[in-house]
């Protein structure tokens, strides 16, 4: 989605710019490339820089209940330091490296309900406007698709997944939000945990996987959560069903006071895990040979409110408003 805006600060006769992002999915830790086109107005203007921020859409709880922001998460001076000529055209390429955390907003090309944008802003002669806004679309890296492929043939499926502000307790977070993906239970445990909530923390020497339970209680006990953390490499080569299942099995008999080791590096019982739930509120925030179908064909089933069921099928219809409406209201929003 690109729209062109006039650069209200300068009034009418200013330049116009139109930020034009390359087509292919761009996946954590790796370029993210484009243009910026610009055109020049009734008169010469010195542009002094040219910045890309990144900008998420990000939720928040809080005492007063739950609210949703706009959170830049990185921001990159793309060119500047020269004169656009009255009427001139310039196109300026770029080239920049995007966060290793930056969320996942599409898997197989079904899109999860993540939003994503790259917003453009010019300084002119000292005056600084943003420019259009564009989505932004991120694909999963390696070993996060084929943790989340494992994830499907052991019969989990997609429910929803979001952005939440705050951090995650005992890890090397970076960004100031993380993602969740939650998950309905694959039959074997649907008895043990109403749902599975994942968050992948990926770094330049590896991943972060932490896993949540919400646990169902007992008769005579009351449900609580688990919480259990698992580190990979980015292009380690396992038995991702076996190994999952494995992590999936230690987390539901987990135990909050319990410490355990993982196959390949250390779980966490978080001890006041509540941070990876825990919000701080707002400040402006592949392996081995697989067979079956995997999560791809269960989120894309979702798409149509097969094998997930009705919620899955409810969020998936639900992407494509949400990210309309997030890039039609900023746009209003800066025109206004």
């Amino acid at each position: 989605m690109v729209f062109k805006r006039l650069l209200g600060s300068l009034g009418v006769g200013g330049p116009t710019v139109d930020t034009v992002l390359d087509p292919a999915p761009a996946r954590p830790g790796s370029t993210l490339t484009g243009q910026v086109h610009l055109k020049g107005g009734n008169a010469d203007f010195d542009i002094d820089h040219i910045t890309l921020e990144l900008v998420a859409r990000v939720e928040a709880e809080h005492e007063e209940g739950e609210s949703e922001g706009v959170v830049v998460f990185s921001r990159f001076t793309v060119g500047g330091g020269f004169r656009l000529g009255e009427g001139e055209t310039r196109s300026v390429p770029f080239t920049v490296v995007l966060p290793w955390e930056t969320p996942v907003t599409e898997l197989y090309g079904q899109g999860l309900g993540i939003v994503l944008g790259a917003r453009t802003e010019l300084a002119v002669a000292g005056a600084k406007d943003k420019g259009d806004l564009d989505q932004l679309t991120v694909a999963p890296l390696p070993a996060q698709e084929a943790i989340l492929e494992a994830l499907g043939q052991l019969g989990f499926g997609f429910k929803s997944a979001d952005l939440e502000y705050g951090r995650v307790h005992g890890t090397g977070q970076q960004l100031p939000f993380y993602q969740e993906l939650e998950l309905t239970p694959a039959p074997q445990y649907a008895h043990q945990v109403n749902e599975i909530e994942l968050t992948f923390l990926a770094g330049p020497g590896g991943m972060e996987v932490v896993l949540e339970a919400d646990k169902r209680g007992g008769f005579f006990s009351e449900g609580h959560d688990a919480v259990t953390r698992f580190t990979v490499g980015h292009h380690d080569v396992r038995d991702w069903n076996t190994e999952v299942d494995g992590w999936i099995r230690q987390l539901v008999e987990h135990r909050a006071s319990y410490g355990s080791q993982g196959a390949y590096g250390h779980s966490d019982p978080y001890a006041g895990h509540g941070e990876h739930g825990g919000h701080h509120g707002y400040d402006d925030h592949h392996g081995s040979h697989r067979s079956g179908p995997g999560m791809g064909t269960v989120v894309a089933a979702g798409a149509a409110g097969l094998a997930v069921g009705v919620v899955g099928g409810m969020v998936a219809a639900e992407v494509v408003d949400e990210v309309g409406d997030f890039f039609e209201g900023d746009e209003e929003e800066e025109e206004g």
